[in-house]
């Protein structure tokens, strides 16, 4: 979102003033509840049902206030969940990791290789992508950084598995094929343990609405008739002889969790873990058509035991 995009949505769009106010300290006081009530009437325009949840963004946000399983934050944390999904599904399935530091400036750039990525461990869209390090703009990457070392992720949505994660940066291995118009992610998406659907994602990770597609498939791999935010390409979508290993995968690391999705990478041929989110879109997705977001809470059972 540019400067003058951003000003004009805090202006006129009374959510994105809340979520931006939230995120910048204001409103620490308020309850996750009450803080939810009100942004889920900003964007969802009615009244959210915390009582009797339905719907698949209800249900979320109920997760959210009741479901704050300790084990969450580390498997959000992008350092520790290296080390948890290398246990259970193996170290060839995790990007590898090429160091990890608590400040920007502790970073020894000349012991990294010439192309690499760092990303912030406790926050979402927080990287930088470097290409080729005798260009690599060091003064632009620390202050994008060190603006992400310095939020707390959790305040904006109340996604608390992130509250208590420790700020820090890590860099990975750069894969040419990510990043890029066509490349591609698999988020599957598991309810009490299992896959319901899988995303096929195709272009670059927080792109416009416009330059990114996603085609949902259920379980058996039948293209369901729905998108939300990003729409379906209009072109047929090959899914990999991988996918059933990419979902076997998913439904491993999501045991024992009542909603998760576990997002994938496929480079060449080799299946890699790339993250695990715990509330999609903050739990505010806008299905079209509508009824999906019925459709798929009717799929997730909150546990008795979270009741």
């Amino acid at each position: 979102m540019g400067k003058l995009s951003l000003i004009r949505d805090l202006i006129t769009d009374p959510g994105t003033r809340l979520y931006f106010l939230a995120s910048h300290g204001f409103y620490h006081s308020v309850s996750d509840e009450k803080y939810l009530r009100r942004l889920w009437k900003y964007k969802m325009d009615y009244e959210l049902n915390l009582d009797d949840p339905r719907t698949f963004c209800e249900k979320m946000q109920w997760l959210k206030i009741h479901d704050h399983n300790p084990r969450y934050t580390k498997l959000a944390d992008k350092y520790e969940v290296k080390q948890i999904v290398s246990d259970i599904i193996g170290p060839e399935h995790v990007i590898p990791l090429l160091g990890v530091w608590d400040s920007f400036d502790d970073i020894d750039f000349d012991s990294l290789p010439d192309r690499f990525v760092l990303k912030a461990t406790h926050d979402s869209g927080g990287f930088v992508v470097c290409r080729d390090k005798s260009t690599f703009d060091i003064a632009a990457a620390r202050k994008k950084m060190n603006k992400s070392l310095k939020r707390n992720f959790y305040w904006g949505g109340r996604e608390w598995q992130y509250k208590d994660i420790p700020p820090r940066i890590i860099a990975e291995k750069y894969i040419d094929s990510l990043g890029k118009r066509d490349s591609v992610e698999y988020k599957v998406t598991c309810m009490n343990g299992e896959v319901k659907f899988t995303t096929v994602c195709t272009g670059i990770a927080h792109a416009a609405f416009s330059d990114r597609t996603n085609d949902s498939y259920d379980r058996e791999l039948n293209h369901m008739p729905w998108y939300a935010f990003y729409k379906n390409s209009e072109k047929p979508i090959v899914l990999p002889d991988q996918i059933h290993e990419i979902m076997k995968y998913a439904e491993i690391l999501a045991k024992d969790i009542p909603y998760v999705r576990v997002d994938f990478y496929l480079v060449d041929g080799t299946v890699y873990f790339g993250e695990m989110t715990f509330y999609t879109w903050d739990g505010f997705l806008v299905f079209d058509p509508p009824e999906w977001d019925l459709k798929l809470g009717d799929m997730l059972e909150i546990p008795d035991g979270l009741r």
